[in-house]
């Protein structure tokens, strides 16, 4: 009993320390959320309800430079998760399933970026596009180019993760079948890999939105500014709320789209899970043999 009390007692702490840190994080985007409703151009003092910043002639829809940044965030967003999931999967696929020299050497050069400050990483990216690889240009070429760079090392870190709990008798069983190489891996693997696909999506659109460093350092005109280098911008000078109301647009965005791909990671969870209750064998009884009686011994 004394057991049992001890569990529930540190359940119901874990759980009031994760709703309190949950608050704690939400509470700025709360405070934004509320100032992007105010009457005057203070982001800090409350003058009254107004909608002026969501549907006035100032509000951020209407403004070119906010606009311009939301629809440049999600293409960067987009054209990250497009380039780095398939190209990730695929690294750590080769990585994982490859067997020669060598191997240890690519699985290091594959997470230097992990480990390298995103500030070293922006010089050296800015000089390799400037002085080499002249023909990325800066711009959303170039921000591609560094963004897939930053965020390929977690792709094949969650993939990884996911294919060491798969056995590669799955591909060698679909070979012996007469599958080959490519199509095991199309037939078996990728299937398997499902959940680790979507987390990987919903990791690097989280960080792609969120990335300021690589972003401007790659950036060419105003054109290519992403939100937080707009943010960053317009908080050094006198910024009206219409600055809350972008940034809530993009939170209110970035966690509608990690809810659901979270609710389909669930369901992709939860059916193989399935899956693989169905397929085990059930347990029966072994059948009762009875052996014949005999007039043997006198009886």
């Amino acid at each position: 009993m004394s057991r049992l009390r001890g569990r529930s007692l540190g359940s119901l702490m874990l759980g009031a320390v994760v709703v309190a840190y949950i608050a704690w994080s939400l509470l700025p985007v709360g405070v934004a959320f509320l100032f992007s409703f105010n009457r005057g151009y203070s982001r800090s003092i409350w003058q009254g309800f107004s909608l002026q910043w969501w549907i006035g002639p100032h509000s951020v829809f209407r403004n070119s430079t906010y606009a311009g940044a939301i629809t440049h965030s999600l293409l960067l967003a987009g054209l990250a998760v497009l380039i780095t999931v398939p190209l990730g999967v695929s690294l750590a696929v080769l990585l994982s399933r490859w067997r020669g020299r060598g191997t240890r050497g690519l699985s290091l050069l594959a997470t230097v970026p992990l480990v390298v400050p995103e500030l070293v990483l922006s010089l050296a990216m800015f000089f390799l596009v400037t002085r080499l690889l002249t023909f990325v240009s800066l711009g959303t070429p170039a921000q591609v180019v560094g963004q897939v760079t930053f965020i390929l090392p977690l792709v094949v870190v969650i993939t990884r993760g996911r294919l060491t709990s798969i056995p590669i008798g799955f591909e060698e069983a679909a070979t012996d079948l007469g599958a080959s190489s490519l199509g095991a891996i199309r037939l078996v693997l990728l299937p398997l890999l499902q959940p680790a696909i979507l987390a990987s999506a919903i990791v690097t659109f989280a960080v792609s939105i969120d990335d300021f460093v690589i972003t401007q350092y790659m950036s060419s005109t105003s054109a290519t500014q992403s939100v937080p280098m707009v943010i960053y911008n317009a908080t050094r000078g006198g910024a009206t709320p219409v600055l809350n109301a972008m940034a809530v647009v993009m939170a209110v965005t970035t966690i509608l789209i990690a809810g659901l791909s979270f609710l389909g990671y669930r369901f992709l969870v939860q059916r193989e899970q399935f899956g693989a209750l169905e397929t085990e064998p059930e347990l029966t009884a072994p059948p009762i043999t009875t052996v014949p009686a005999t007039n043997e011994g006198g009886w």
